[in-house]
């Protein structure tokens, strides 16, 4: 394992990742600090700050990486399509850029990292603000409040199902499928509840 001396590297998130990564395994998510991490990836500490706003953000790289533009990418479906059927889309088009390469090390590590906790801490907000983003997109589309219940509970349902197939795709291990099956899987059939409801022909109920 690389000492814990500083070494010229590229200074960007991948680097920081990396060097997080290597101290989680070695000495453990609590007591590896920002300062540790910075001096490992052979920068200063306020360059860590240019890429991440505290060290819980380390853990979710690859998934902020991802979802950033969920709202746009919904927001490019046609305007035509029913509502459940363009949530099925957007949140499919993400999950089609999850490779092989992106299960998460932050997850099938945190026993030896001890990043449990903190992933779940982290995780809830994370979770909140994509909520949001399809509540606005349910709400735009179907002309009614995001904060409603209906919104609400569409979206909520929806990436409480995302979290469930994501983890089913993690706990797969080398015979898993690619993970767009697995989210189809689960948010299918809340795309077809709903959108019985109404809100597959922009959300008649709402």
């Amino acid at each position: 394992m690389p000492s814990s001396a500083g070494r010229p590297r590229a200074s960007s998130a991948a680097t920081l990742e990396d060097a997080a990564q290597e101290l989680f395994l070695e000495q453990g998510y609590d007591r590896t600090t920002i300062g540790d991490i910075a001096t490992r990836a052979g920068v200063s500490r306020n360059t860590f700050f240019n890429y991440f706003t505290c060290k819980a953000d380390v853990l979710w790289l690859g998934f902020d990486s991802h979802v950033v533009n969920l709202g746009e990418r919904l927001a490019m479906l046609p305007s035509d399509l029913p509502v459940t059927e363009a949530l099925r889309r957007g949140i499919l088009d993400l999950a089609v850029g999850f490779g092989e390469a992106e299960v998460p090390w932050a997850v099938t590590h945190a026993a030896l990292m001890g990043t449990g906790e903190e992933l779940s801490a982290s995780g809830l907000s994370r979770f909140t603000q994509q909520a949001r983003v399809l509540q606005q997109f349910i709400g735009l589309r179907a002309g009614a409040d995001p904060d409603d219940l209906m919104p609400r509970a569409l979206a909520f349902a929806l990436l409480a199902a995302a979290v469930a197939a994501a983890a089913a795709w993690i706990d797969a291990g080398v015979a898993r499928r690619p993970l767009s099956d697995y989210v189809s899987e689960a948010i299918d059939p809340i795309c077809r509840g709903f959108g019985g409801r109404g809100l597959g022909d922009v959300a008649s109920e709402l």
